[in-house]
C-alpha cells in the first residue's frame, strides 16, 4: 500500500523537546500545542515519504492507563490514534512501562500486513532494533527521525540510526512551532485565557475582626512566654496561626475553649483555602434552602447520561477550568428555575454547597486529574475547577463576581 504511518514515542518526543528548550527533559517544564504538533508531523512525513499519510500513532505513558487531558485531546485529531502505556513512580522518578513493547508490536504488525509501504518512527530507544529489522524484511520502508539534541550530541541509538533506511532531524526551528518553554515566557497557541476568577479565590482576605484577634494573638505570644520563664514552666509557646484549621475551629467552639474567639460566621471556604468568609447561617450544617438544591445526578435521566458520555468523550478535553464550566453548565440546563436554586447558589459566591462540590470534583476525576497525584486533585486543578464553574453560574445568572479588593 502506498501510503506511510508515524509512530511517535511521545516519551522520547517531548522528553528531548524539553532538553532542547527547557534544559532539563521534565515534561512540565513546557507547554504544547498538540494541534500544531500533530499537523506538522503529517505535513513532514508526507513530505519525506512522498506517500500520502494512512495514520498517527501516539505512543505514551499513563497512571493506570488513564487517559491524562492531552491524550483526550489526541485521540479524537483525525488520523491519530492513541496507544497508553503504563506510568509507574519509583524513587521519586516517573517511567513509562509497555511503551517499548507496543510500539514493537505495532511495527511489526503493520508491517507484516503490509498496511503501509513507509513508516516513520519518532524514537531513540535501541529496543525498537529488532522491530525495526522486521519491518524492513517485509519490504517497507523505514524513516527514523530525531529530536535536535541539547549538547550537540546523539539522543538516540546508534544501532537504531545504523538500521534506518532514511534519517531526519527535527531541528529547533521546527519543535519551536508547536512547543514552547514555559520559563522563556513563550505562548502557546491557543493563547491562555486570563481568568481572574481563581485569582479572586485565591487572593480573598481574612475579615478584619479575624485579623485583628490574629495580630492580637501574635502580640501577647511573647508576654506569655516571658511569664512562663519566669515560673519555671517547661511548655512551649504555641506559634500563631494566621489561617485557623478544621481543627482549631473545633477547639475554639468547645465549652470551655480561652483561645481568641473568631467571628461565629467566620468558616473555611474548603479545606485547602487559605482565607476566611463570612457564611450565612454561621453553623457547620447546610442552611434548609441550600440542602433542598438538587445534585447534577438528580437531574439527569438514562438518556442524558448517556449523551454526557458521549460529550466527554469525544469534545471535553479535561482541562480543569473546562471541567468546572461544563459540570455547571449541564447543572444549570437541567435545573431550569426551581425554587430560585440559580440565584441562591450565585449569592454564596465563592462557596459552592458541600454535595455539589463533591460530585463536581468527583465528575473531574473521570479526566485523569488526580491518577496521578496520591488519588487527590492537585491543589491549582481544585481551584481552575470551582472558577470554570463559577464562571458558567456567572454567564447563565448575568452575575459578576470580581476579583477581591477591587
Amino acid at each position: 500500500m502506498d501510503r506511510c504511518i508515524v509512530l511517535v514515542d511521545a516519551g522520547y518526543l517531548l522528553g528531548a523537546a524539553a532538553s532542547l528548550l527547557a534544559g532539563e527533559p521534565s515534561r512540565s517544564r513546557i507547554t504544547v500545542d498538540h494541534a500544531a504538533l500533530i499537523q506538522g508531523l503529517r505535513e513532514r512525513a508526507e513530505s519525506d515519504t512522498e506517500r500520502q499519510l494512512l495514520r498517527i500513532y501516539w505512543f505514551d505513558g499513563a497512571p493506570d492507563r488513564v487517559p491524562q487531558p492531552e491524550h483526550r485531546r489526541l485521540r479524537v485529531m483525525p488520523r491519530v490514534t492513541v496507544r497508553l502505556g503504563a506510568l509507574t513512580r519509583s524513587d521519586g522518578r516517573w517511567a513509562q512501562k509497555g511503551v517499548d513493547a507496543a510500539m514493537h508490536a505495532e511495527l511489526t504488525e503493520l508491517a507484516r500486513n503490509r498496511a503501509c509501504s513507509d513508516i516513520v518512527l519518532v524514537t531513540g530507544d535501541g529496543d525498537l532494533l529488532p522491530g525495526m529489522m522486521a519491518a524492513k524484511e517485509h519490504g517497507v520502508a523505514v524513516h527514523l527521525w530525531a529530536v535536535q539534541a541539547a549538547d550537540g550530541d546523539y539522543n538516540q541509538s546508534e544501532d537504531l540510526v545504523a538500521e534506518a533506511d532514511e534519517r531526519r532531524v527535527l531541528d529547533r526551528a521546527w519543535i519551536t512551532k508547536a512547543v514552547r518553554a514555559k520559563d522563556l515566557g513563550g505562548v502557546c497557541a491557543p493563547p491562555p485565557v486570563p481568568r481572574p476568577e481563581i485569582a479572586a479565590i485565591l487572593s480573598a482576605p481574612l475579615p478584619d475582626s479575624g485579623l485583628t484577634a490574629a495580630s492580637e494573638q501574635s502580640a501577647e505570644a511573647p508576654e506569655h512566654a516571658a511569664a512562663a520563664g519566669q515560673n519555671g514552666a517547661q511548655e512551649p509557646a504555641a506559634t500563631p496561626k494566621g489561617v485557623p484549621t478544621p481543627k482549631d475551629l473545633a477547639a475554639l467552639r468547645a465549652p470551655g475553649a480561652h483561645a481568641v474567639q473568631h467571628p461565629a460566621t467566620a468558616t473555611l471556604r474548603w479545606s485547602s483555602d487559605k482565607g476566611w468568609v463570612d457564611r450565612p447561617g454561621g453553623t457547620a450544617a447546610e442552611p434548609p434552602e441550600v440542602a433542598s438544591m438538587p445534585t447534577l445526578a438528580q437531574l439527569t435521566t438514562a438518556e442524558q447520561r448517556w449523551a454526557d458520555r458521549e460529550e466527554d468523550i469525544t469534545t471535553v478535553g479535561g482541562d480543569p477550568y473546562e471541567v468546572g464550566q461544563v459540570f455547571a453548565r449541564r447543572w444549570m440546563e437541567r435545573l431550569g428555575d426551581q425554587g430560585g436554586h440559580r440565584q441562591k447558589l450565585s449569592g454564596m459566591y465563592p462557596r459552592i454547597p458541600h454535595r455539589i462540590d463533591g460530585e463536581l470534583l468527583r465528575y473531574a476525576a473521570r479526566f485523569g486529574l488526580l491518577a496521578h497525584k496520591d488519588d487527590q486533585i492537585d491543589e491549582h486543578d481544585r481551584y481552575a475547577i470551582r472558577a470554570g464553574f463559577w464562571r458558567e453560574i456567572d454567564v447563565r445568572t448575568g452575575a459578576e463576581h470580581a476579583p477581591a479588593g477591587e
